[in-house]
């Protein structure tokens, strides 16, 4: 189950009024305080959802909590349910796909089982109004660098594909949180969780695909330079 906690906000974001009366699929009164003292269950995303508006159009931000990875969503249509699931769901397993092609470490993913879980876990979600104070400072900090963005190119993303490649590079932006005693890659530690939850892989499979996640960055790295000597 996708749990997209909202904040204000997203709330009124998803929300719209007819015939006087207000339509919306936010849970106002949310099972517990924080995402954290829900119940745990198998296959449960937990997401802080916020909304700004850029050149006066809609973007939102879903910020993974467990892992701090982040997507944005220019140009979102307002109270359009269908519409953000079909986005989020297609951005997150194409974020995840292109990660696991540049990093060499399609040799741990179970396809098949991949698949099932997935569209498990997508198959149903929930609407919170709830907010999630260590997750919305990292939020912040990308919609600021997105809109400084948004200023340089004089528009938003044309499409997913560049849209895409903005989180990516904000997904490999090092990153410190309570829980993490040193910086980690929101990238890497949502490989690493999609490793565990979706293909089944246990401790010692994942720490080989952050190993060689490191080996392929640091022959990036050593490629750059050589070409830079030349």
């Amino acid at each position: 189950m996708l749990i997209f906690n909202c904040t204000e906000a997203a709330s009124q974001f998803f929300s719209r009024v007819q015939k006087g009366k207000t339509i919306t699929p936010v849970d106002f009164n949310p099972p517990s305080p924080t995402p954290e003292e829900d119940e745990p269950a198998d296959l449960t995303e937990q997401w802080l959802v916020h909304v700004i508006t850029v050149q006066r159009k809609h973007v939102l931000f879903v910020m993974h909590i467990k892992t701090r990875y982040c997507m944005i969503f220019a140009d979102a249509k307002k109270a359009d349910v269908a519409g953000f699931i079909q986005r989020f769901s297609e951005r997150w397993l194409y974020g995840l796909m292109r990660h696991a092609t540049q990093n060499d470490l399609f040799q741990w993913i179970d396809g098949d089982l991949m698949e099932q879980r997935y569209e498990q876990a997508c198959s149903e979600y929930v609407f919170y109004k709830r907010r999630h104070r260590g997750a919305q400072k990292h939020i912040d900090e990308v919609s600021w660098i997105f809109q400084d963005y948004a200023a340089e190119w004089g528009s938003l993303p044309a499409d997913e594909y560049e849209a895409g490649r903005f989180d990516a590079r904000r997904n490999d932006t090092p990153r410190l949180s309570k829980g993490h005693k040193d910086y980690y890659w929101p990238d890497e530690e949502m490989i690493a969780h999609w490793l565990r939850t979706y293909s089944g892989q246990d401790e010692q499979s994942v720490q080989a695909a952050r190993d060689r996640r490191k080996a392929v960055k640091r022959e990036i790295g050593q490629l750059q330079s050589q070409l830079a000597q030349q």
